[in-house]
């Protein structure tokens, strides 16, 4: 093949966008890098630690960056994290079978979706609160349970709670949230490190596609109207996970 029709550079480029839209708003992308690898035909053993590191590359930075900018608080972390990093390494350790473990992310893409393409903003009220501890140790342990069985950063469960139950002002939530996702990636990771043996070949093209995808996307706060980015991000997300489900 041309290395312009050459699969493993279409999955890059894809990477590199999907790793630039999702830092536009705070993420680090791991649910587009199931997606994409999904569409992509790669195995499912493969799929989440490969967008674990994905995932962990784009958050470093991305945390950097938001860090940087004062946009976080450490208050709304913490409770959150004490609750999240032993429940996604205890998740992380258990290796689903393929078939269990792909409608489980395709259910988890769908919900994505609904996130993405609800019509509307997110409004919520500026005097946002701190977090109760036991809650949110609670809510960080389902949370952190769920992304390290997975392969995703948790943050698409994150952010939603965080605004709707006003734990957060908008912009500060985007820094929780990233950095809760470096966090829980690694613990996910570091909880089946085994699973380091599926990793490709191509992982450091992959790798290098995401950190470029996720300076573009912190750096130029893409100017396209947040709400198309969403919707785009949606139907994506809808695509691949009806196709992990195996709805044909």
């Amino acid at each position: 093949t041309t290395m312009g029709l050459d699969p493993t550079y279409l999955l890059a480029f894809c990477i590199l966008l999907g790793a630039a839209l999702y830092s536009t708003v705070g993420h680090a992308g791991a649910s587009a890098y199931i997606a994409l690898m999904a569409l992509f035909g790669v195995p499912a053993a493969t799929m989440r630690p490969t967008a674990l590191v994905l995932n962990i590359v784009v958050a470093t930075f991305a945390s950097w960056r938001y860090l940087s900018a004062g946009l976080f608080r450490g208050r709304t972390l913490w409770p959150i994290l004490a609750g999240a990093v032993p429940m996604a390494f205890l998740g992380g350790s258990i290796q689903l079978p393929g078939e269990i473990y792909r409608p489980l992310v395709g259910v988890i893409l769908l919900i994505s979706a609904v996130r993405f393409l609800w019509p509307g903003e997110f409004t919520i009220n500026a005097e946002a609160e701190d977090p109760p501890v036991p809650i949110a140790v609670a809510a960080g342990a389902g949370i952190g349970f769920l992304a390290g069985l997975t392969g995703t950063g948790g943050g698409i469960f994150l952010s939603p709670l965080l605004l709707y139950l006003a734990w957060s002002p908008t912009r500060i939530a985007s820094g929780v949230t990233i950095v809760f996702i470096l966090c829980n990636s690694v613990a996910g990771l570091a909880g089946n490190l085994v699973s380091v043996r599926a990793l490709p070949a191509e992982l450091p093209l992959y790798m290098a596609a995401a950190m470029t995808g996720a300076v573009l996307g912190t750096t130029l706060g893409i100017r396209l109207p947040v709400n198309l980015i969403l919707k785009a991000l949606g139907v994506v997300l809808v695509i691949a996970g009806t196709k992990l489900i195996g709805i044909h």
